[in-house]
């Protein structure tokens, strides 16, 4: 059966925004919310960035039921792995097994901020690789010692700890990393309807829950859907891998000035009031091949998308 989410876009909201978003997509009948994990956000006109696992700590006192994911912690070089390994294992604790943690390898935006190189993704590949290690090792509760060749890790033991291992789900924009995605992790996570890369998962032998997200906006109407998308996630329009590559949110506000409205309105993102847009969108998604679809509202219009998709997108896509 599949499963219907609704993004906490850490970029967009604060805190104690998200932890609402969270409660009224319980309220209304999403199965599961995904929040994302960023130092900065896109561009400036996002304005936020809140520390996820504070957040995440809040979320799961004030909701009972709904399913938790963040998708996704680069795990490797902000944060060092036996950080983040403590911070999965007590939000985990929190949830009760209502928690997926979404790991990938990251973008320069955020991963840059301690100093280090931006490596080439196959080094990133293996720093995740070796990250996940370590953080599976940490999770059985037991005193743990990694010499690696990107990490060491001496004597350290995490006494909170969930009863089973985190449920751990791989990142995969392309059919390459879809295929390693299938030997190390418990599932796949990607952005958009790409089949070629849940097929690519399923091939290698991967056989855990394919999530993806789908961009929209739901406006009064189609023009004043697009101005908010033209100023809020002009990201979205940035082609090739500018998104991994670029440093700072200037730095995407340089390149956002090369996307025009007209890329928006013909680009993938849904935008209007029209359900069937929206129902279309989701559809796709489920055809090609992802058992977990949730979608993200750009904008300040949440409590109104949310609404929206209440009275005239779940009853249908159910």
């Amino acid at each position: 059966m599949t499963q219907f989410g609704y993004t906490l876009s850490s970029e967009e909201h604060g805190p104690t925004e998200l932890v609402e978003y969270a409660q009224r997509a319980e309220e209304i009948g999403f199965d599961f919310v995904s929040i994302s994990d960023h130092f900065h956000p896109w561009v400036s006109a996002q304005g936020e960035s809140a520390f996820v696992w504070s957040t995440l700590g809040a979320i799961a006192t004030a909701t009972d039921e709904i399913e938790v994911g963040v998708g996704v912690t680069c795990p490797t070089m902000r944060i060092h792995p036996v950080n983040v390994a403590h911070a999965v294992a007590t939000v985990d604790v929190m949830f009760d097994d209502r928690f997926t943690f979404g790991v990938g390898t990251g973008e320069n935006l955020n991963e840059h901020v301690t100093g280090q190189r931006w490596p080439e993704h196959d080094v990133r590949l293996e720093m995740l690789e070796e990250a996940m290690d370590v953080m599976r090792k940490l999770w059985t509760g037991q005193t743990t010692s990694h010499h690696g060749e990107h990490y060491t890790v001496e004597n350290a033991r995490l006494y909170t700890v969930p009863d089973d291992q985190p449920t751990t789900i791989a990142s995969a924009f392309g059919p390459q990393t879809a295929r390693w995605a299938a030997g190390h992790g418990d599932g796949i996570w990607c952005s958009g309807p790409k089949g070629e890369v849940v097929e690519a998962y399923r091939d290698a032998g991967g056989e855990g829950p394919a999530y993806t997200q789908l961009h929209m906006c739901y406006a009064e109407n189609e023009d004043e859907a697009v101005d908010t998308v033209h100023e809020y996630w002009p990201n979205g329009s940035i082609p090739g891998e500018l998104g991994q590559e670029l440093p700072t949110p200037a730095h995407f506000q340089q390149a956002a000035q090369l996307v025009e409205r007209e890329d928006i309105a013909e680009g993938s993102t849904v935008t209007g009031p029209d359900p069937d847009a929206h129902i279309d969108s989701i559809e796709q998604a489920i055809d090609a091949g992802y058992d977990h679809v949730y979608v993200h509202q750009i904008g300040p219009e949440q409590e109104e998308a949310l609404e929206f998709y209440e009275e005239e997108v779940l009853p249908a896509v159910r």
